[in-house]
């Protein structure tokens, strides 16, 4: 060791003698940083600027008597762990071929997290953002480009993001799981699997410079979703200060079951299946033979989702937040101007007015009138959009709002809502008339627009993702999104005039229009509808 670091100093002097500049960052030697279980080694990025620590063991692999079990603590190591490379991905079917991986491939064994922090002067602590990807529950992972920590990173803050359980891994929920918990619950484990990483993240990211008691948890869809239930989770208070949701939440049309029905439902999947609803059996079974059952349609339902377990929730979102008994934090969120475009315009025939004004009375009966009073048309061009829009409520945007609205009600916490309206240019996966898609905020998020393969970006997608990595990582700081430069965002909430920020070519905040459409949603999607989400989500949306 003595020997190279002299040799090092003899060849800087060499080369500085003769003129030519060695950057200090090459001196630099790989980040190390001892957690709870064991000292892990990262890697820096290109600029040296930021510190990367991928694949992260946060619990145990959740494998043989582990599966279909909450989250057990990572096991202590010895020596130094190689964080540079990310962990396989929690095991899932390929459903969207927009999802692009960095992993090794998928394994049950997919318990890990990644930790993109900046370099800090002593004694400094930063905010932290923690991560949680969609995928409708079934697919995703921590390994895609546009979900990369790295820009944000070099925004100030420290960026976390995690894998947890996905499909019938995440979220079986057999009567024989609750008959041998002690909580007498079952499923959503891939939940739990969250809060143990925001857990971990609260007992480990001062060693990364990070502040602790300054976390906020941001997701997209099923990520969305899940940071709205894990506001309401009992389990999560204290973990975090601050919310982002981008498109989803717990309530209406996306209300999570009971656990009797989740029970009943995973029951007869089993026996459908295998024949058995044992489950030390069903713990026999190879990962991939769970996984290829679960997507046969002859089995189905096969499609997994959280219930109202009674332990990680005791009672659903909806009438947690109505209680005023979830995390009082402040929220960021809102919704996509085309979140189910797709669904209306790739089908034929397109709606027409005297289509729009037939599905109306088909699906609201005596209500129809009042659906066609606050989605107006007064011709076909006007139906057509009024349809896609309604497509776009009733896949997720109506929940969303349902969620934030609730927050807004009883947390006497700020809320700031956005309306993501900027019409993407295209790509491969994702044609211009789709507009601003259900998913196309995560690249703008991220600051990782040139990860998206075969778009081709105009100077007001940069313009729009710079204005986006501002206010998300201001509102990371300060639990506010405004600064300088920015356009002004009011708070949501009566007094403004239930103002909206349109991010969009020029963002502006204005009054929402939408309001009344989702008041009278309210008034029809007062129940669990998971039937409705897998006809209209599973198709095309994360």
């Amino acid at each position: 060791m003595k020997r190279s670091r002299w040799n090092w100093l003899w060849m800087a002097a060499i080369v500085a003698v003769a003129g030519v500049n060695i950057p200090a960052v090459q001196a630099q030697s790989a980040p190390m940083v001892r957690v709870q279980q064991g000292m892990i080694r990262g890697k820096w990025s290109k600029d040296h600027a930021v510190r990367k620590f991928l694949g992260i063991p946060y619990a145990q692999p959740p494998v043989g008597d582990l599966r279909w079990r909450p989250p057990v603590p990572a096991k202590d190591w010895s020596g130094v762990l190689n964080a540079t490379a990310f962990g396989y991905r929690c095991m899932q079917p390929y459903i969207y071929t927009d999802m692009r991986f960095r992993d090794p491939g998928t394994s049950e064994n997919c318990l890990t997290l990644n930790v993109w922090a900046p370099k800090v002067k002593p004694g400094q602590k930063l905010p932290v953002m923690v991560w949680i990807y969609g995928g409708g529950f079934l697919a995703g992972t921590t390994s895609e480009p546009r979900q990369d920590g790295t820009h944000l990173a070099h925004k100030g803050v420290i960026v976390v993001s995690m894998n947890y359980r996905l499909g019938i891994f995440g979220y079986f929920a057999g009567s024989g799981l609750a008959a041998e918990s002690p909580h007498h619950a079952a499923g959503n484990y891939g939940l739990m699997d969250q809060q143990a990483a925001i857990r971990w993240v609260h007992d480990n990211i001062a060693r990364f410079d990070g502040n602790p008691n300054e976390v906020t948890i941001f997701g997209e869809s099923a990520g969305s979703i899940s940071v709205s239930s894990q506001i309401a989770a009992p389990g999560s208070k204290g973990l975090f200060i601050r919310a982002i949701g981008e498109s989803g939440g717990a309530f209406g049309n996306l209300a999570y079951p009971p656990l009797k029905n989740a029970e009943q439902a995973s029951d007869a999947f089993a026996l459908r299946a295998f024949g058995t609803d044992d489950i030390a059996k069903l713990r026999a079974i190879p990962a991939k033979v769970l996984q290829k059952a679960e997507m046969n349609p002859a089995y189905g339902p096969g499609y997994f989702w959280p219930d109202v377990d009674g332990y990680f929730l005791p009672e659903s979102p909806a009438a947690i937040y109505a209680q005023g008994d979830q995390a009082h934090v402040p929220v960021l969120g809102g919704s996509n101007r085309d979140e189910g475009t797709a669904q209306v315009v790739f089908k034929k025939p397109l709606p027409t007015l005297a289509s729009m004004r037939a599905f109306a009375k088909n699906e609201f009966g005596s209500k129809a009138e009042e659906f066609l009073s606050v989605y107006k048309a007064d011709n076909d061009a006007q139906a057509l959009r009024a349809m896609e829009d309604y497509s776009g409520d009733a896949f997720i945007a109506y929940s969303t709002w349902a969620w934030q609205n609730a927050q807004k009600q009883t947390s006497g916490e700020p809320v700031y809502r956005y309306y993501f309206a900027l019409p993407s240019p295209g790509d491969p996966h994702h044609p211009a008339a789709m507009g601003a898609f259900h998913s196309d905020d995560i690249e703008y998020v991220f600051g990782t627009l040139n990860s998206r393969l075969g778009a081709h970006w105009r100077p007001e997608d940069y313009r729009l993702s710079k204005q986006m990595v501002d206010y998300w990582t201001n509102f990371a700081k300060t639990g506010n999104p405004n600064g300088k430069g920015l356009p002004q965002w009011p708070q949501w909430d009566a007094a403004d005039r239930w103002q909206v920020m349109h991010l969009d070519a020029t963002s502006v905040a204005q009054p929402s229009y939408r309001r009344q459409r989702y008041e009278f949603l309210k008034t029809q999607w007062s129940h669990t509808n998971l039937q409705r989400y897998r006809e209209k989500a599973m198709p095309t949306g994360k």
